[in-house]
């Protein structure tokens, strides 16, 4: 069965997170992603460890890149730069996640290439977007903290936390492959390539949702309520004699269904 994106070629430039987990997500459903790596040390997440596999390759690395193959390119040299505008120019898809202009400079920004490939789709994922703040480090951590998710995670009476994962890289990428997406069903119709641009603050407020909202169009602020909800209930972990117990209920018809199956059952034992 062939896949949906076999036709797809992408060169991924992108570390760590969210760039790898977006290129990861188009291998999985097909396309052909040639993964650029520094010499010597190549991604950073190769090294963030333990855990370690058997073969001592972090587990960390491998959760983001299946389905891709590595080359090591030298972006500081100018041999390996042309190496890498000559894999580029066949390509579909570039993703990058560099800071803001750094592409650009070393040639291989969406306009010096769009121009050569006008059909090429071109992924830029920053950390705070490339005007105020374009030159801060984007580390999930930080924008948990400035984009407040850690205000409303945690105990009520405790401090500000973080989420067990790196859930900001992890929204970001799945919105990049959306992004990804859309811009080539622009490109099968007119035949134009775009360039698709990210950060992880604005994804982090996008992935905010009810919480977002309740202060945009009802001013209220939210506060942490550990396992709570602040609009449905019950919704929550509660202790019981043999351990603990979520509970989650999110109208009334779980409850009215029971309460009718309780009275059926009911009845039809008095009727036996």
């Amino acid at each position: 069965m062939a896949s949906a994106l076999a036709d797809l070629q992408i060169v991924d430039f992108s570390r760590v997170l969210a760039g790898p987990l977006a290129t990861m997500v188009l291998a999985d459903l097909g396309a052909e992603v040639t993964k650029v790596e520094r010499p010597g040390s190549g991604d950073e997440t190769r090294t963030w460890g333990p855990p370690y596999d058997d073969t001592g390759m972090a587990t960390y690395f491998q959760s983001i890149n299946r389905n891709k193959a590595s080359v090591v390119l030298d972006l500081h040299a100018a041999a390996d730069i042309q190496r890498a505008r000559r894999l580029v120019a066949g390509a579909d898809v570039v993703v990058e996640n560099f800071r803001p202009g750094v592409m650009d400079r070393i040639g291989l920004g969406f306009e010096e290439l769009a121009t050569a490939n006008p059909s090429l789709v071109y992924c830029s994922i920053t950390g705070f977007g490339s005007g105020a703040g374009a030159a801060l480090p984007g580390y999930d951590l930080l924008v948990q903290a400035v984009g407040g998710l850690m205000s409303i995670t945690g105990a009520e009476d405790g401090e500000p936390q973080k989420v067990g994962v790196a859930l900001v890289d992890v929204v970001c990428g799945l919105f990049a492959s959306v992004g990804i997406l859309a811009a080539l069903r622009h490109r099968e119709q007119t035949g134009e390539g775009q360039r698709v641009e990210l950060d992880l603050l604005s994804c982090l407020l996008a992935a905010l949702v009810n919480q977002g909202s309740a202060y945009t169009a009802a001013g209220e602020v939210a506060t942490r309520m550990g396992n709570g909800h602040r609009s449905v209930a019950p919704y929550d972990l509660f202790q019981a004699a043999d351990g603990e117990l979520v509970i989650a209920v999110g109208t009334d018809e779980p409850r009215a269904r029971r309460r009718s199956g309780l009275l059926n059952e009911h009845r039809a034992r008095r009727q036996s």
